[in-house]
């Protein structure tokens, strides 16, 4: 009876030196997304309804309106991964139209989504272009026809390739889209908001850059550098967005409550100029070295007061979360 009622999914200590670990459930939340998910969770909400007007509303307002402030986009929707984003945006964008992708973006991340595979399956044709190392924009620029729907960049999010290497830029991409009237979606995938370069990390492209470029459709994940709860997250021009809201696929891969009152209160915390302080993931980033040290001399004099041999010694810390491979940050 014991191990059939013993809890599978529990808390744990995370002594591995990722911060957001794929398999130790990513990205904790803050206190106020913890607090949202148990006033909605314990009472009737405002999920679907529309108290201004009084009627039915939908479920994407809640987040919507937060996202297109914090990212300046036209508008924005939630899915429940950046995994179903990017089938969604495929599926409902370029099914059974041609979307060109560089060679060397044919990428797979944990658990093994493969991006070959998720354009198969949204009924999309993949066009491959260049080599594994080098590829131009004349490339994309010869290989779009009558049937090019899109064209989508991948963000080399967990891995680099070095050495003789070339790829357009996102902004010459989104300039040939315009020229040609195809849009380019980009995946971003960590749905970075804050610059990682100021804590001497590498630069993770930021969601707000993306767009900056004014980038047709970026998708890009709720629950690694954004420090929220599993989602998916698709922003951008609203012509564009709004086809995916439409689409019957939308409903599949819609969110729960529990994930839009998270989701919600975490993208607060970056609205009032706080996540840096509220957001768990963000508060260990930007973490002065010398706390840490105090906090590992401090687990030493416990545990030798308790008889138990220990030192501290310097380490290193990654990211984690698909994000910012190759680099790492000063650890105790």
């Amino acid at each position: 009876l014991e191990a059939w009622l013993a809890p599978t999914l529990r808390s744990v200590i995370n002594a591995t030196g990722v911060i957001i670990h794929t398999n130790l459930g990513r990205a904790p939340l803050s206190d106020a997304a913890v607090e949202a998910i148990q006033a909605t969770s314990q009472r009737y909400n405002t999920l679907e309804y529309n108290l201004p007007r009084g009627a039915r509303g939908k479920r994407d307002q809640h987040a919507e309106h937060l996202l297109t402030l914090l990212t300046g986009a036209e508008a924005a929707m939630v899915v429940n991964n950046n995994a179903a984003a990017v089938l969604l945006a495929l599926t409902a964008l370029a099914r059974r139209k041609q979307v060109i992708i560089s060679r060397s973006q044919l990428i797979e991340i944990g658990g093994g989504f493969r991006i070959p595979d998720v354009m198969k399956q949204s009924g999309a044709k993949l066009v491959e272009v260049g080599t594994t190392n080098r590829t131009h924009l004349r490339d994309f620029e010869d290989a779009i026809e009558d049937r090019t729907a899109l064209i989508m960049r991948a963000h080399h999010s967990n891995f680099k390739i070095l050495g003789y290497t070339t790829e357009p830029s996102l902004a010459e991409l989104v300039e040939l889209g315009q020229k040609h009237a195809v849009p380019v979606l980009d995946d971003l995938g960590s749905g970075a908001l804050i610059d990682t370069a100021q804590f001497g990390l590498g630069h993770e492209p930021t969601v707000q850059e993306s767009l900056h470029l004014n980038t047709p459709v970026v998708a890009f994940s709720g629950d690694k550098l954004l420090g929220g709860p599993q989602a998916g997250i698709l922003v951008g021009r609203a012509d564009l967005i709004k086809r995916l809201k439409r689409h019957p696929l939308a409903r599949a891969l819609r969110p729960d409550k529990l994930c839009l009152a998270a989701l919600s209160a975490t993208l607060g915390h970056y609205l009032k100029g706080e996540a840096l302080e509220k957001v768990p993931i963000w508060q260990m980033i930007a973490q002065p070295l010398a706390e840490i040290k105090a906090a590992a001399n401090q687990w030493v004099t416990e545990l030798r007061a308790a008889g138990i041999k220990a030192e501290v010694v310097d380490g290193r810390s990654t990211v984690g979360g698909g994000s910012l491979p190759g680099t790492s940050m000063p650890t105790r």
